[in-house]
């Protein structure tokens, strides 16, 4: 049987236009590299800015049609277009045959132990973003204190030259934002603090949020590049730092301290687009995405993006792009 569409990555990128591509009536098959469906939001306890449940995000997205094809556990080993489709090979032996293949295979998050002066790996206070969403779903009452310090640190593997990754991850601020609030509103009396570079709240009601963070639960928020993070032997954790407002030196013990580890491209995946000819951009490392003029401008016919492959998105962003995606290659299916 030839699929019109193979979408490789189950996230809400692929299962967007899965549903968009089934409604229009093609038939579509999701290659999955995990056990499941939902990509990265299904890490996610709760999403900004207005504190929606994941799960419920989750379940309407993965609610297919049944006449979508779902292989799970799966991985692309070989793909080879011949007299105008595209045969491939999974990992589990399985051959497909597509029309078109839909790129959404995501991102991954920075690897914070890199950052060798934050001590992620080594001391056990120090946590990422992706570390605390996992506290929270499964025990939100991990700190064993009722009035805990906790410092976030943005930018971690972001804008940073020395990582190697100079662009921004658009999300982490209003992350931080959200978890700051989660952490006071599982824990009143706590301390909290975020170290920023610059605050990047573009979206709607993310300015609202940040606002609401200083005034109803009283995070404080400074504008500062922190330099190292140490353990004393009490296993507390010593934030320093530079106020680069004030041009002052800041040392601050806390309990927790928090890295909001960026979006990076999931390098893994460069092979697959070697074969598929989808340029990779020399500055940031994701997928080039074709321009708004010219949507089914790639060097390989019938090879679309969507998502957070291209870069970082928010969920509503990546949507809204699946949609579009899923009308070219419509279009691209119906000439």
């Amino acid at each position: 049987m030839v699929n019109d569409t193979i979408i490789i990555g189950g996230g809400p990128a692929g299962l967007k236009a899965a549903s968009s591509l089934n409604s229009l009536g093609h038939k579509v098959t999701i290659i999955e590299k995990t056990e499941v469906l939902g990509g990265q939001i299904k890490n996610w306890y709760k999403l900004f800015p207005d504190f929606s449940d994941s799960y419920s995000v989750v379940s309407n997205l993965t609610n297919l049609s049944s006449d979508i094809s779902i292989n799970l556990n799966s991985t692309v080993l070989d793909v080879q277009k011949e007299n105008g489709h595209f045969n491939l090979l999974l990992s589990n032996n399985k051959r497909l045959k597509g029309k078109s293949i839909l790129l959404t295979t995501g991102f991954s998050l920075y690897d914070a132990s890199k950052k060798e002066e934050y001590g992620y790996g080594f001391y056990k206070g120090v946590l990422t973003n992706k570390d605390l969403e996992h506290n929270f779903i499964n025990n939100p009452k991990f700190i064993d204190i009722d009035n805990p310090t906790v410092v976030f640190i943005h930018c971690v593997g972001s804008r940073d030259h020395k990582a190697g990754n100079m662009h921004c991850s658009k999300v982490c601020c209003v992350t931080a934002v959200k978890q700051a609030i989660e952490i006071k509103q599982f824990y009143p009396k706590a301390n909290v603090y975020c170290f920023y570079m610059d605050l990047r709240m573009f979206g709607r009601g993310y300015e609202d949020l940040y606002l609401k963070a200083q005034s109803e639960y009283n995070i404080k928020f400074i504008r500062g590049r922190v330099s190292e993070i140490s353990e004393t032997f009490e296993n507390k954790i010593v934030v320093k730092a530079e106020d680069t407002l004030s041009s002052k030196p800041i040392k601050l013990t806390s309990d927790y301290a928090i890295l909001m580890s960026g979006i990076v491209p999931t390098k893994e995946n460069f092979p697959l687009f070697n074969k598929l000819s989808v340029s990779i951009n020399s500055s940031d490392g994701f997928s080039n995405e074709p321009s708004f003029n010219n949507l089914l401008n790639l060097k390989t016919e019938g090879v679309f993006t969507a998502g957070c492959i291209n870069g970082p998105k928010t969920i509503p962003e990546v949507l809204t792009e699946s949609d579009s995606v899923a009308l070219s290659i419509h279009s691209f299916l119906s000439r």
